[in-house]
């Protein structure tokens, strides 16, 4: 990289009104602001859990557990909330298709798994330089991953919708205008209010079930036993499916891994910091990873760090991670609660196909941002192979018969998603078709400095969404 100061002084943020420390506000201010971080995270923190069956519960524990430990390993100096990943839904949906209780917790040990990719990518950049380890993964092989990721969960979306499109339409709507014509609070939290509209509306046309949530407590254990991994290695542990489990989904953590590096990228440039500098991008990935084991092997979806969060950051010029911690020590205090929990679980499905839609669609978008922003050359016919492998493998496969490619090995059967094989196909196409990075693909990294921090991470309305 040629000059990653240069991350410092093209952060958007000015210096006379940028606040780093928040104890100078004020107690009751530092609360408020770190409500507000909780808030924006919420409604795609949570949406994951009700879209895979996992425990909101669980969901909200590990955001905040993992955002204390993420801020722990990177020094507390990055003012970053991990939410709920939405890369993962493919990968969850591959194995637990219907969300049955006795597959998540093999769907959960596929994305431990893939937690620990993010310590061999950590180490390498602390051995190697981000320039050096992003050229095996350059926006030719993770955009399309992206795309499709969103593409093949596109059918549960419309599943969803049909069982009420009116109250579907609804929340589309409301995503749209909040985010599109939105000012303040309210562009930033376009998916929670999605939400919010959409079920009342479903409501009160009759379509919610709210017995579960009066015959829940108030306060009760987040976490349970049945729902963990540790609770698979028994007489009943199926290494077929685990091992299908971890080869299916651990792929899925390259596209994951370049998205936690763009969104370093953006907190740089909106806190005029140079975080990928230090901490350093090796503690920002271990971070993320350790907090994504640790939320996985208890029953909860991966972490990811959130740009819904970073569009706070840009709104309201605090930058101090003490009012995120703040945010995380409240989403742990409402894990507590079951009646929140079960009023979640009480959404229907239409409300979910609704916000699922745009998710989903908005997942493929940000693939084929990726692509553009980094200017990949669709003139080389290396880059049209790459794109064409990755994108009908993972599609084609995921839409075949059998919905992969199954390989019998003695006793056990392994299946192998779209994802994983178009994944494996596109890096390995990479590094050995000629052409790469100096031809005209550049790494990520290198990109992030290119270009304007307007251009790259317009922070006037952040991503309702993690892709």
């Amino acid at each position: 990289m040629s000059n990653r100061e240069d991350i410092v002084t093209m952060g958007t943020a000015d210096a006379a009104d940028a606040i780093h420390d928040a104890r100078a506000l004020g107690a009751p201010k530092m609360v408020l602001f770190g409500f507000q971080h909780m808030f924006a995270m919420f409604g795609a923190t949570i949406l994951v859990p009700a879209l895979t069956g996992l425990s909101v519960s669980a969901t909200l524990l590990f955001a905040g557990l993992g955002t204390l430990l993420f801020h722990f390993i990177t020094k507390g100096k990055v003012p970053a909330f991990l939410g709920s990943s939405f890369a993962f839904i493919a990968g969850y949906a591959a194995i637990a298709p219907a969300g049955q209780p006795e597959l998540l917790p093999y769907a959960c040990l596929g994305v431990a798994c893939s937690g620990l990719l993010y310590f061999v990518l950590s180490a390498l950049f602390r051995a190697f330089g981000p320039t050096r380890v992003m050229r095996f993964f350059p926006p030719v092989v993770t955009g399309p991953i992206v795309i499709a990721i969103g593409l093949i969960l596109a059918s549960s979306a419309i599943a969803n919708c049909q069982t009420n499109w009116l109250v579907a339409i609804v929340a589309i709507i409301t995503i749209v205008v909040c985010n599109i014509w939105g000012r303040g609070m309210v562009r930033i939290i376009p998916i929670l209010l999605g939400v919010v509209v959409s079920y009342v509306c479903a409501a009160a046309l009759g379509e919610c079930d709210f017995s579960g949530v009066a015959d829940a407590a108030w306060i009760g254990l987040p976490v349970m036993w049945d729902n963990t991994v540790f609770s698979l290695f028994g007489d009943g542990f199926d290494s077929g499916l685990a091992i299908t489990a971890i080869i299916t989904i651990m792929p899925i953590a390259l596209a994951t891994m370049i998205e936690h590096i763009g969104d370093m990228s953006a907190i740089s440039f909106t806190c005029n910091r140079n975080f990928i500098e230090k901490p350093g991008l090796h503690r920002t990935l271990l971070g993320d990873g350790l907090a994504t084991i640790m939320a996985s092997l208890f029953g909860a979806p991966a972490n990811t760090t959130y740009g819904e969060n970073t569009g706070v950051l840009a709104l309201t010029r605090v930058f101090d991670p003490r009012v995120v911690r703040l945010a995380a020590l409240f989403a742990i205090i409402f894990s507590f609660c079951p009646k929140f929990a079960a009023i979640v679980s009480a959404m229907p499905a239409c409300v979910i196909g609704g916000v699922s839609l745009v998710l989903y669609g908005m997942i493929s978008s940000v693939g084929i941002r990726n692509l553009v922003e980094n200017h990949v050359d669709f003139m080389k016919s290396r880059n049209i192979l790459i794109t064409a492998l990755i994108m009908v493998l993972s599609i084609g496969i995921a839409y075949s018969t059998a919905g992969a490619i199954l390989i019998e090995a003695g006793s056990i059967t392994i299946s192998l998603s779209g994802l994983a094989v178009g994944s494996v196909v596109g890096v390995v196409l990479n590094m050995i078709l000629p052409g790469k990075d100096g031809d005209g693909i550049e790494p990520a990294i290198e990109t992030a400095e290119l270009d304007s921090p307007e251009e790259r991470f317009p922070l006037e309305g952040p991503a309702p969404f993690k892709g």
